[in-house]
């Protein structure tokens, strides 16, 4: 079963090594565990529901509880101290579109809003009921998982918006087909979830991010549906996929998406290069961008995100002899590390991978092969399990993500990182916070930081420092001018910081979007733009 508390499957436990807490308090200082609220504490604080009743609704306290936290450090705060101040008044999980449909007229005439639901994988706080008298109904599309229809010559494949990564992996594969989305949370998130939000996988610079592979759609929205065909493409005025991209629930229900697929990949590699310093990683990622040679992934970790990701390996005497390699062959204290994956036919990903390393040896990179690339590989899904195992030993973790152009990426990292650790500064704390760009292109890179602190002793203390956190960087990410969100959506928690990069123009013109399908405000959930309708 899912934790309902923490991230993932709790039945995996992740296991930080003693050289890695040791690392932690040598950094931030000793941390404890807090108490953490039984859920049956967390069930107790939950009222009746305001919604009538109906035979599609689970109006029962633990069906609401679950359906009202995603996964931002802001949900765990409130499920891990039992501050449940708002859940969600039923939640509705339809068999099919014509039960969406049913939902949403129903809950127009009653007066209800409606947040549609994937894997509750949002880290930006989408799912968190909003304020008012309102009843509020979470409709999951958990399942709406099918495949409707597969086209092999036009390579398109349509799934109901429920259908989860692996699942969608899974059907794909066995006709020899792949989609190519990977995200960190693939194992839970859904495809109408990755449309709403702009996801981007990590091997997004072969398959492209979900707008690339988004080609058509069917919305339900509050005044009728929405039917969006597809075309390889089209010069016929506004495209309408991009009123539903981004959209993050404010226009209506996605049922069912088609999306644009591959052939399953003959040859995949995943190699991890060290370079001297950030410098020279920053350069040969943006030149390997540039020359367009088709690799699958480029992830390069600052200075203090290798160390961090070596100290938390716990292999020491093995880190250790890389230590000693790296340094004899010029990479010491300052070196970077960068994955690169080859991915496609055999004779394509061995060229790519001699026309990458000739361009990295010239920035002085040393490869290591592939032993780190398969490790990173084999862990890509688990790797967000260290949140629980972290939690566990006292340390809360953040991250904050942007994009901007090449030359601001590194003052951008610099500036991102300085706001996290001059927020906690000021409250007494300390900060560990490290960076990568996960996703680069010819034009610039994103700019992943994260942040590490302990969690404290109760609520107001870790929430006092998470807002402060929060605010810093996000006010930091606009004065650089980069985008509020790369990949992770704006939600409630991004949202303040929407209108600097849309401008007041530009935020009218979504508003206006969405009181056209949406006008007497079924899907105010205060996702993306503050609602004023109580």
């Amino acid at each position: 079963m899912r934790r309902w508390n923490g991230w993932g499957d709790d039945t995996i436990e992740a296991h930080l090594p003693e050289g890695a807490l040791d690392f932690l308090r040598e950094r931030i200082g000793a941390a404890q565990r807090p108490v953490d609220a039984t859920k049956e504490q967390a069930l107790a604080c939950i009222g009746p529901s305001r919604l009538p009743a109906h035979p599609l609704i689970d109006t029962s306290a633990e069906a609401r509880l679950t359906a009202s936290f995603g996964q931002s450090l802001g949900d765990w705060l409130r499920l891990r101290f039992g501050r449940i101040e708002a859940v969600v008044d039923g939640v509705a999980t339809p068999n099919d579109e014509a039960e969406v449909r049913v939902l949403l007229d129903w809950a127009r005439e009653i007066g209800a809003r409606v947040i549609p639901q994937g894997g509750a994988t949002s880290v930006v706080g989408h799912l968190a009921p909003p304020g008012g008298d309102r009843p509020v109904l979470a409709l999951s599309l958990a399942r709406l998982v099918r495949l409707v229809n597969l086209d092999p010559q036009a390579q398109l494949a349509t799934f109901e918006a429920g259908a989860a990564g692996p699942e969608i992996e899974a059907r794909l594969r066995e006709r020899g087909f792949t989609l190519g989305h990977f995200p960190q949370s693939f194992d839970y998130s859904t495809l109408g979830g990755w449309i709403a939000t702009r996801s981007s996988g990590q091997q997004s610079a072969r398959y492209g991010r979900i707008e690339g592979m988004f080609a058509g759609a069917r919305v339900e929205t509050p005044t009728g549906r929405l039917d969006i065909p597809t075309f390889p493409a089209s010069a016929a005025g506004p495209d309408l996929r991009e009123w539903v991209l981004g959209s993050e629930g404010r226009i209506g229900v996605i049922t069912q998406a088609t999306v644009r697929i591959t052939p399953a990949p003959e040859r995949e590699k995943f190699v991890a290069y060290f370079l001297p310093d950030w410098r020279h990683g920053e350069e040969a990622a943006r030149e390997l961008a540039q020359a367009r040679l088709g690799l699958s992934m480029l992830r390069l970790a600052n200075q203090t995100e290798t160390e961090t990701t070596l100290r938390l390996a716990g292999d020491g005497g093995a880190v250790r002899w890389l230590e000693r390699y790296l340094r004899a062959r010029g990479c010491g204290a300052t070196k970077v590390m960068l994955l690169a994956g080859f991915t496609g036919g055999a004779a394509q990903a061995c060229a790519m991978r001699r026309q990458a390393q000739a361009i990295l040896r010239h920035h002085g990179a040393v490869s290591t092969g592939s032993l780190l690339g398969e490790k990173w590989r084999a862990n890509r899904f688990k790797s967000v399990y260290l949140r629980n195992a972290l939690w566990d030993a006292g340390y809360a973790v953040d991250t904050m993500e942007t994009a901007v152009d090449w030359p601001r990426v590194a003052s951008t990292m610099r500036a991102m990182e300085e706001a996290g650790r001059g927020a906690l500064s000021a409250l007494g704390e300390r900060c560990h916070a490290y960076t990568h760009l996960s996703h680069v292109y010819p034009q610039g890179s994103s700019v992943y930081s994260t942040f590490v602190f302990r969690i404290g002793p109760d609520f107001e203390w870790a929430w006092a420092r998470w807002r402060a956190l929060k605010s810093a960087v996000s006010d930091a990410i606009v004065r650089a001018g980069g985008t509020i969100s790369h990949q992770h959506g704006v939600g409630k928690d991004h949202a303040a910081w929407l209108e600097p990069e849309k401008g007041a123009r530009g935020m009218a013109a979504i508003s206006a979007a969405i009181a056209h399908f949406d006008p007497e405000g079924v899907m105010a959930s205060g996702n993306l733009v503050a609602d004023e309708r109580p």
